[in-house]
């Protein structure tokens, strides 16, 4: 069975190797204070509409603990979450939020060393009216993610990995990571030079 601390010590660029661009979420969610953990647990997703943070602030207490708050809403003129938010959720156990949006009261959640993936910051916060479902597919940093998938985040990006393929994926990195730690600088610079220069000739480079 697999256990989200298995991938605790995968970095995302890993699993980026391995997974491909659509996994990896854009360079505009990064963390918004450092040097932040590597931090990994399965897709608690949320929607919010524009100016709108209620279902966030519902989903503190219904996420489960041990999991990654991931919230769709693309908003960048009202904070989805605060302070207090983000300490009730750090003291329920949840492990980070992954937000397409933005988050206000950094000075209070770093000191507090709740880790927050998101667009930035912004002090006014958002109403608190529109509900939504919790759990269902979301849209984060142009990467589809559904409930339960593997989110790893830490200060290279945020990678969602499917579900069902957690233990593929596992197995993959791991033997990955072996033979580069097995592998001298001298080993790796001799194979990237002849692989260089192989499409550099194929190219017709002549330099």
């Amino acid at each position: 069975m697999i256990e989200t601390n298995d991938f605790a010590d995968i970095p995302t660029t890993t699993l980026a190797d391995l997974l491909g661009r659509d996994r990896v979420m854009d360079i505009g969610i990064r963390p918004l204070w450092g040097p932040v953990p590597r931090v990994a647990g399965p897709a608690f997703t949320v929607r919010c509409p524009p100016g709108d943070n209620l279902m966030l602030h519902a989903a503190i207490y219904r996420a489960p603990a041990g999991s990654v708050v991931v919230v769709e809403s693309g908003d960048l003129d009202y904070a989805l979450a605060g302070g207090n938010v983000c300490a009730v959720a750090q003291r329920r156990g949840i492990t980070a939020f992954v937000a397409d949006g933005l988050i206000r009261d950094l000075a209070e959640v770093r000191e507090a060393g709740f880790p927050v993936f998101a667009r930035g910051v912004i002090p006014i916060p958002g109403t608190k009216k529109a509900v939504a479902p919790l759990g269902e597919q979301v849209r984060c940093g142009g990467v589809q993610v559904d409930a339960g998938d593997l989110v790893v985040a830490d200060e290279e990006g945020i990678v969602a990995v499917p579900a069902a393929r957690t233990a593929e994926i596992l197995t993959a990195a791991r033997a990955k990571l072996a033979k580069e730690a097995a592998e001298t600088l001298d080993d790796w610079e001799t194979a990237h030079r002849a692989r260089i220069e192989e499409n550099l000739a194929a190219g017709g480079f002549g330099g």
